[in-house]
């Protein structure tokens, strides 16, 4: 099984590499954004669980997302390993993913952050901002916010996945081809 977690900053690339390396190693993409929506959507307990919480303005606990994280593992139990992407956010979560995969008999393999310079990243989203509809796409200083977030709350995670030297760099400019050979070359030397 291999197990990854997807990183990088809004704009670098994620979701679009993400499809690539699940088609290419028969992963199954886990995207933290599309869990909720999907829980909340269809009105499950734990959906409604972190409604609540989000309706107050309030961070859901940890423990709701895991257990939303446990069952789509758990729905795709014969898969050949995940992507996970948007999650973990901090090192309680990293460690609670790592909880997870035990349960498992798994663990995750590697961390691999797209590298993308800021400025890149803000004309990136600003162009999606013109085509995706979303709104925090189309207001530079709410995505140099986004980013400045990501930095703030996610060099912890370098710290705890390069502790136990899983964590990857990898260069997110170039053409999406590229970035995926670059992608592939550390999956393949896992």
């Amino acid at each position: 099984m291999t197990n990854l977690v997807l990183f990088g900053p809004p704009g670098a690339g994620k979701g679009t590499q993400a499809n690539f390396l699940k088609e290419k190693y028969n992963l199954v993409h886990i995207s933290t954004g599309d869990v909720f929506r999907y829980n909340i959507k269809n009105e499950t307990a734990l959906g409604m669980l972190a409604k609540s919480y989000m309706d107050k303005g309030e961070l859901v606990p940890d423990q709701v997302t895991i257990d939303m994280l446990n069952a789509e593992v758990e729905k795709n139990a014969d898969a050949n390993g995940f992507i996970f992407d948007g999650f973990p956010r901090t090192n309680a979560q990293a460690e609670a993913l790592d909880n997870l995969m035990d349960t498992k008999d798994s663990q995750i393999n590697a961390m691999i952050a797209l590298e993308v310079d800021d400025e890149i990243l803000v004309e990136r989203l600003l162009k999606r901002g013109e085509t995706s509809g979303r709104a925090d796409d189309a207001d530079e200083s709410i995505i140099r916010n986004r980013i400045k977030e990501y930095y703030q709350k996610t060099a912890i995670l370098k710290d705890f996945y390069s502790t136990q030297n899983k964590y990857y760099g990898v260069d997110g400019v170039g053409s999406i081809e590229d970035i995926t050979k670059r992608l592939s070359g550390v999956i393949d030397n896992l």
